[in-house]
């Protein structure tokens, strides 16, 4: 069967990370008097759920979700020894300077997607990110671009969780070998998609800024190194191997 599907991954394969980044979360500490605390809180953004977490129970809603994002933060800072007098002021500063990302969509994102949909695919976004998933895609300009968006947060798990993957087909309304996944990370874009039915390409882009691994492609992939190299793929099919376009 043909590709009748495109779904793409949202950080590093849409849109990437600009000036001015997120604060880093050690002057919140800092200012607080809480400096030792902050040394001890290590990499600001391995506080978040980790790849392929299920949180369906925490999903319920906004609200739910949120709570257990801040229960996250506050459990780390106990663990670190910030008092509990401190506990929910730090927590809620923190949360806020990691989701004060600004985002700008790589150049190639807005022909490839039009081109796609001239040609009558189906497009979505699947992506591991906070709940405002549709509010940063309106901010950059993807607002109506696409037709089925699955964030992790309302999903009730991160990719490569297989309930991401069914979540995203059910909205497709399509069979697995019908959709083509398409992102930068090597086990939630192409491993992930690939479990769970669908082809998938591997976006390696020559970018510092989302530069990652390459592993050795496997078979139901592809890799490419921009956007545009994916216009070729679809109107044949999507490779069935292992095919490098770069």
């Amino acid at each position: 069967m043909g590709i009748r599907a495109v779904v793409f991954d949202f950080y590093g394969t849409l849109a990437r990370m600009v000036e001015p980044l997120p604060p880093d979360h050690r002057p919140i500490f800092d200012r607080r008097g809480l400096s030792t605390q902050g040394a001890r809180w290590g990499d600001q953004w391995t506080v978040g759920p980790a790849e392929g977490e299920e949180h369906a129970d925490h999903s319920v809603s906004e609200l739910d979700y949120h709570r257990w994002e801040l229960g996250r933060l506050r459990r780390r800072a106990r663990d670190c020894g910030v008092p509990d007098g401190e506990l929910e002021g730090l927590v809620e500063e923190i949360d806020r300077a990691m989701k004060a990302v600004r985002l700008e969509l790589f150049e190639d994102t807005l022909p490839v997607l039009g081109e796609l949909r001239a040609r009558g695919l189906l497009l979505g976004i699947c992506s591991n990110w906070f709940w405002n998933l549709e509010d940063c895609l309106r901010e950059v300009g993807l607002d109506g671009s696409v037709d089925v968006v699955v964030g992790s947060a309302r999903a009730g798990a991160r990719k490569p969780h297989p309930l991401i993957y069914r979540t995203l087909l059910e909205r497709c309304r399509l069979p697995p070998e019908q959709v083509l996944f398409v992102g930068d990370m090597w086990a939630p874009d192409v491993l992930g998609p690939l479990t769970a039915g669908m082809r998938s390409v591997h976006l390696s882009r020559p970018d510092p800024a989302v530069l990652g691994s390459e592993p050795p492609l496997v078979d139901g992939a592809a890799r490419i190194r921009g956007l545009g190299e994916l216009l070729t793929l679809v109107a044949s099919g999507a490779a069935a191997g292992p095919a490098d376009c770069g």
